[in-house]
C-alpha cells in the first residue's frame, strides 16, 4: 500500500496558515532566494524559528535537524526500534530521529551514535532523500552522475545523489569551472528546505497527496523550461524524457554519452541530438532554411523549403550537421526538426514505375506526401516494387543504407547552352498537345486552359531566344511549365510572369508584371540564368544545367531541393513522347579538380587564350559535384594532354571552350 505525506496536510496548510503570520520571520526569510520553500514548511511547522522567532536559513544545518525535518514533512510513526549512544532521551529531536530511524530513512555510525549536531554532507543528505524516495513507494530513477567532482562522491552514495540528480532535487553548484556536487560540502537549512520542496514535488507525482484516492490525471502538462536541457530515450515508439533538468549543454551532452540507456537530448521540449533518424526543415518565418559553410553561420552554402528532408550526421545545441544533395553543412539548431528512426512516419523515396525512375516526395510538417513525379529513364540496377533513397538523386541506398548504384539523370545534369533540336513548330505541338492533356484531367482550373495559357505560341520566340542568347529552348519551356502550371496560374494569367520571378517562398501573392509572357521569358534568361546563375561572372554559378543542391542552377535558383530534377523531368517526358531528338546528344562530364578553380581556354593547349576560369566550389562528399559540361568533342593536344570541347558557360557569342580531360570527370552514360 502506498505510504502517504502527512495525512492532515492539507488541514495543516490551511490551519497553520491563518494562524501562523509571516511577520515574525518576513525580516529573515523574505527576499530569499528560496523564499517560497522556507515559507511552505515554515507555515506547515517542519522548519522551525529560533527563540528570537528567526529561521537562519543561511546557517548550514545539521545531521540531527534535516533527520526531524524528513519526520516532520513525512509524519513518520514513533520508532524505539534504533537508538543512539549520543542521544538524550525522550528529547524531542531524539524522538524524531528515532522516528527516521526506524522507517529506515537513516542510520548511525559504526560506534553507535548519530552526532546530530554534525553539519550534514551533502552526500549524507542524498543518503536521506533517496530513503525516503523508497519510503514513498517512487520509483528510484538514476540520471548519469555529469558533476566536474564525481570522482569525489563516495561509490556507496552514487546511486543517492543519482536519483536525487534524476528527479532535480539536487542540482549542484554551477561554477566557472563546472558543476560541482561538493560531496563534503555541508547544505544550508534555505538548501535543506529546497530539497524537502521538491522531493515533495516528486511525491506528489506518484499520488502521494494525503489522499485516499488515486490521482486524478494533469489537466494541463508540466511547464517546461525552453531554456533548460534534458535528456531521454526512445524504445519502439515511446519516448521518455527524463525530468532531470541540466542547465548547460555540456551537463546534457556528458549524461548522454554516459549512458547505453539515452539516445535523446532535448532543448525544452526539442529533440536537438539523437543516436540516428533524419532532419528536416523546420516551420519557420521565412519559410526558408539555409545550409552554412561553417558553424558560424557566415558562409551560405544554399537553402531549401521547410518541410525539405536531410541526411543526419549530428548535432549539439547550436547547429545540426547535415546533407542536402551532396553538400554536407550547418544548419541552425532553431531551424531544423529532428526525428529519430522509430518515429519517422514517412519519407521521401524513388522507385521504378513503367521503367521510369520516379521520385515520390514527402512533406515533413505536414507529415504527408506530397506526390510524385518521373525524373527520367530508370537504372538497370533498379528493380521495380523496391524503394530506393537518395539525397541527390544521384546516389541510390536500399533501406538498409547500403549504396546500390550511381545513375546521372541525362537532363538533370546536360549542359542548357546546348541547342535543343526540336523546331518551333515542333514546340508548338507539343504545347498543344499538353495543354489538351490538362484539359482532359476535368480540372476545373484548366477548363479555359486552350484558350487562356501563356504558353500558346511561344514556339517561335522560344527557338529565337536560344539562338540569341544560348539557353536551350527545351529548358526554357520545361521550367515554364513547370512554374506557371502550364500557363495558367494566377501570376500568368494576372502578370504574364510565367516563371513566378520574385514570388517568394514567404509571400507567393507577389511577383513581378509583364507586358507579355515574351518579356517575362527574357526577364528569366537576362535578370537571371545569363546574368547570376550560368556565366562564371554570375554570384550563383554553379553549373548550367537545372542540377540538384550542389552542382547546378538549382544550388540557388530555387528553394525546393527538387526543382532541377522536376524541370528535368518536364524536359524528359517531353523529349521521349515526341521525338527523343535530344536526349544523350552530348556526353556529360564535370569541372571538378578537387574543388579548386580550371581555366578554359580558346584552343586545346595552355598557350591559347584564357577564355575564362571556373571559380573554386563545394563538389560534394562524394568529389563529384563540380560544374556540368557538355563535351562535344576531344583532342590530344602539342602538351600531350587530353582534351574537352565543352559547351561554354559564357554568355554569347561564346560557342565553346576547351578544357584539359584531368581537370574533368566524365559521367557514366
Amino acid at each position: 500500500m502506498i505510504k502517504k505525506i502527512i495525512s492532515i496536510c492539507i488541514v495543516m496548510i490551511f490551519a497553520l496558515t491563518i494562524s501562523t503570520q509571516s511577520v515574525s520571520y518576513a525580516s529573515d526569510i523574505e527576499g530569499h532566494q528560496m523564499v517560497n520553500e522556507l515559507t511552505y514548511w515554515a507555515n506547515l511547522g517542519v522548519i522551525l524559528p529560533d527563540s528570537k522567532g528567526n529561521y537562519n536559513p543561511n546557517r548550514p544545518v545539521t545531521r540531527g535537524e534535516f533527520a526531524a525535518y524528513i519526520t516532520r514533512a513525512l509524519n513518520l510513526p514513533a520508532s524505539d526500534k534504533y537508538q543512539f549512544s549520543d542521544l538524550k532521551a525522550n528529547n524531542p529531536i531524539t524522538l524524531e530521529i528515532q522516528a527516521a530511524a526506524g522507517s529506515g530513512i537513516l542510520s548511525g555510525y559504526p560506534d553507535g551514535t548519530f552526532k546530530p549536531n554534525e553539519k550534514i554532507t551533502r552526500q549524507h543528505m542524498a543518503a536521506m532523500l533517496y530513503k525516503a524516495l523508497r519510503y514513498l513507494n517512487v520509483p528510484l530513477e538514476v540520471a548519469p552522475l555529469t558533476f566536474t567532482d564525481n570522482n569525489k562522491i563516495s561509490k556507496q552514495f552514487h546511486n543517492a545523489v543519482s536519483t536525487s540528480v534524476y528527479y532535480n532535487i539536487i542540482r549542484g553548484s554551477h561554477e566557472k569551472n563546472g558543476v560541482f556536487f561538493k560531496p563534503q560540502g555541508s547544505a544550508t537549512i534555505a538548501h535543506a528546505a529546497a530539497f524537502l520542496f521538491r522531493m515533495n514535488s516528486v511525491a506528489q507525482q506518484f499520488g502521494q497527496d494525503g489522499s485516499d484516492t488515486e490521482p486524478e490525471p494533469p489537466t494541463t502538462p508540466p511547464t517546461v523550461d525552453t531554456n533548460s536541457y534534458y535528456v531521454g530515450s526512445i524504445s519502439g515508439s515511446t519516448v521518455k524524457k527524463q525530468p532531470t533538468v541540466y542547465l548547460t549543454y555540456e551537463q546534457a551532452e556528458a549524461a548522454f554519452n554516459a549512458s547505453k540507456s539515452v539516445n535523446l537530448i532535448f532543448k525544452g521540449d526539442k529533440i536537438i541530438k539523437m543516436n540516428a533518424g533524419i532532419a528536416s526543415a523546420a516551420d519557420v518565418q521565412a519559410n526558408t532554411v539555409t545550409i552554412y559553410g561553417n558553424k558560424n553561420f557566415t558562409n551560405a552554402l544554399t537553402y531549401v523549403v521547410e518541410g525539405s528532408e536531410f541526411n543526419y550526421i549530428g548535432s549539439n545545441d547550436t547547429y545540426a550537421i547535415v546533407q542536402v544533395a551532396d553538400t554536407k553543412g550547418y544548419v541552425k539548431t532553431t531551424e531544423v526538426t529532428l526525428t529519430p528512426t522509430e518515429l519517422i512516419k514517412g519519407r521521401e523515396y524513388y522507385y521504378v514505375a513503367g521503367g521510369y525512375l520516379t521520385h515520390k516526395t514527402y512533406n515533413h510538417i505536414k507529415q504527408a506526401y506530397n506526390g510524385d513525379y518521373v525524373v527520367g529513364e530508370a537504372p538497370s540496377f533498379m528493380s521495380a516494387g523496391v524503394h530506393y533513397y537518395s539525397q541527390d538523386g544521384v546516389n541510390f541506398y536500399n533501406e538498409n543504407g547500403k549504396l546500390v548504384g550511381t545513375h546521372y539523370p541525362y537532363f538533370q545534369f546536360a549542359s542548357i547552352r546546348q541547342p535543343s533540336n526540336y523546331t518551333a513548330d515542333e514546340l508548338n505541338a507539343i504545347i498543344n498537345a499538353l495543354l489538351e492533356e490538362r484539359l482532359a484531367t476535368g480540372h476545373a482550373r484548366y477548363a479555359n486552359i486552350l484558350t487562356e495559357s501563356r504558353l500558346l505560341g511561344l514556339g517561335t520566340f522560344l527557338k529565337e531566344v536560344e539562338a540569341t542568347h544560348h539557353v536551350n529552348a527545351l529548358f526554357i519551356l520545361a521550367t515554364a511549365m513547370h512554374e506557371s502550371d502550364y500557363g495558367i496560374s494566377k501570376n500568368s494569367l494576372e502578370k504574364n510572369n510565367i516563371f513566378g520571378i520574385k514570388v517568394y517562398d514567404s509571400d507567393e501573392t507577389l511577383g513581378s508584371t509583364y507586358d507579355t509572357p515574351n518579356d517575362s521569358i527574357l526577364a528569366f534568361i537576362n535578370q537571371y540564368v545569363n546574368k547570376n546563375y550560368v556565366p562564371q561572372t554570375g554570384g550563383f554559378a554553379k553549373g548550367a544545367s537545372p542540377g540538384n543542391k550542389t552542382a547546378g542552377m538549382n544550388v540557388h535558383y530555387a528553394s525546393d531541393p527538387y526543382w532541377g530534377s522536376k524541370i528535368a523531368g518536364h524536359m524528359y517526358r517531353m523529349d521521349n513522347r515526341f521525338g527523343r531528338k535530344d536526349f544523350g546528344q552530348a556526353r556529360l562530364a564535370m569541372v571538378v579538380n578537387g574543388g579548386s578553380s580550371v581555366n578554359t581556354r580558346l584552343e586545346p593547349t595552355t598557350s591559347s587564350a584564357l577564355m575564362f576560369t571556373y571559380k573554386a566550389k563545394v563538389i560534394g562528399e562524394t568529389g563529384m559535384f563540380g560544374y556540368p559540361v557538355a563535351i562535344v568533342d576531344e583532342t590530344t593536344g602539342d602538351d600531350g594532354y587530353v582534351w574537352y570541347k565543352v559547351y561554354s558557360d559564357a554568355n554569347p557569342p561564346a560557342d565553346y571552350v576547351w578544357i584539359r580531360s584531368d581537370l574533368v570527370e566524365v559521367l557514366p552514360k
